[in-house]
């Protein structure tokens, strides 16, 4: 087992390692920029370094001070969360390098999973069911006229690196193509430095599920069930619950088992997560996120599983601890994702934290790294906590979440607590009749 990790993030990530590794007898060093000097992690690793100033690319994305950080104190592996450097082939080809392990999927695969049009292709080969659309990029306007012509409208243009809703535009008809593709294209160079897109047959009212996979050095493959992330604003995940309301049994056991069988066959190690788009019946791969996701706790409350944990153990060459037969299912579980950010315009609200109460009573998790006193910095993504409720049933979760909901007191700053206090309350939610188009449709009615 490794002596020493590096945690090469910040925020409630980075504070969900640092008690993985604690709880594994493992010293942790956390890096920080100037900004985070007081954030709770820090607070709790056994070393800390600041490797720069406020702005991520002079911190948490500055690969040679983490580096730097790392040899100084003496690490032996490096854990880089979610966001930032997670999905960085080149950063987890230097750790090696450097003697050090980095905690996360071969190199290979974070590469060939972070092309979108890679993965399709790959995807393709091993048997999973893929949205129709463009065989590569489609790099003119006249090659985007005459797809979307193909594949019919109405059509998504997508970029081939990153995510996040970033470098994606729809077209519904053809008079729209030409703007969308420039959009796009644009959008797509500015947050990645890569303007290539491509392009696919946009789905009406698709669920998005994604499966929750774990794989070793050994060929070792388990699958620990689905998510279902359709809550989304700007194609940002807002609410995820584990399994979906949306789903048969034999579907969700369909969907694992293709799953399980693809990423055996890839030679994959460590965490991942396969997303899909569900429509009538069918599933279409979207992408594959070579990490761990925002949303694992919930799979770990219905799972009992840690997946963290069990994320560093791969990675440091022992077997999985479990088998597919292992794994049982019990019960559901919701997590909403609390924004500092205005309800209503969803404007950050960064600022100081006056007063802090987290929810708590049986099956209630939170996940954050706030506490009274702190000050939420303007610089990084708005969220700041994760509130997490397991039941028996899903009435019993959502019973449970509505009443943490009410418990939860985070004054100073505006959050988006309001906003889940509405959707628990919605009878679509209560049903389970949503997809992914849903929130953005019924936003201004829930907020009212």
């Amino acid at each position: 087992m490794f002596k020493k990790v590096l945690i090469a993030n910040r925020g409630e990530i980075a504070l969900r390692i640092l008690r993985a590794c604690q709880e594994l007898k493992i010293s942790t060093v956390a890096v920080h920029s100037t900004a985070d000097a007081d954030t709770m992690h820090v607070r709790l690793a056994d070393e800390s370094v600041c490797i720069g100033p406020a702005p991520s690319r002079q911190s948490y994305l500055n690969i040679p001070a983490i580096l730097s950080a790392a040899e100084v104190t003496g690490a032996d592996a490096i854990h880089p969360g979610v966001g930032f450097l997670s999905e960085n082939a080149t950063f987890a080809t230097m750790i090696e390098e450097h003697g050090m392990t980095f905690i996360g999927p071969f190199p290979e695969h974070i590469s060939s999973m972070g092309d979108k049009i890679t993965a399709k292709k790959t995807m393709i080969d091993l048997g999973i069911p893929v949205v129709p659309g463009s065989d590569g990029s489609v790099d003119t306007e006249e090659q985007a006229i005459e797809m979307a012509t193909k594949i019919g409208f109405p059509v998504l243009i997508k970029a081939t690196s990153g995510g996040g809703g970033k470098g994606m535009k729809v077209a519904k008809t053809a008079d729209e193509v030409v703007n969308a593709f420039q959009l796009a294209r644009s959008e797509a160079k500015a947050n990645f430095g890569d303007d290539q897109v491509y392009m696919e047959r946009y789905l009406q009212k698709p669920r998005h599920i994604e499966v929750q996979i774990l794989a070793d050095s050994y060929g070792n493959v388990v699958h620990l069930g689905e998510r279902d992330c359709s809550l989304q604003r700007r194609h940002q995940k807002v609410w995820e619950e584990a399994p979906s309301p949306g789903l048969t049994t034999a579907q969700r056991t369909h969907l694992g088992e293709i799953v399980t069988k693809a990423v055996g066959k890839m030679g994959y190690r460590g965490a991942g997560t396969l997303e899909f788009l569900f429509e009538n019946g069918e599933f279409f791969f979207m992408e594959m996120n070579t990490r761990i996701q925002v949303e694992h706790p919930i799979t770990e409350m219905v799972t009992g599983i840690d997946l963290v944990k069990e994320q560093i153990r791969v990675a440091a060459g022992f077997p999985l601890s479990f088998t597919q037969k292992d794994i049982t299912f019990n019960g559901w579980a919701i997590e909403c994702r609390v924004n500092a950010e205005d309800a209503q315009s969803f404007i950050p609200s960064p600022g100081k934290v006056n007063s802090y109460h987290a929810p708590g009573g049986f099956g209630i998790r939170v996940d954050s790294h706030l506490y009274q006193g702190y000050t939420v910095p303007p610089h990084y993504d708005s969220m700041v906590a994760k509130l997490i409720a397991h039941g028996k049933t899903r009435e019993e979760c959502l019973s449970r979440l509505e009443r943490a909901l009410g418990e939860y007191v985070i004054d100073g700053i505006k959050t988006t607590l309001p906003l889940h206090l509405k959707l628990v309350g919605s009878s679509d939610i209560k049903d389970g009749q949503y997809d992914i188009h849903w929130l953005e449709k019924n936003l201004e009615t829930t907020l009212k």
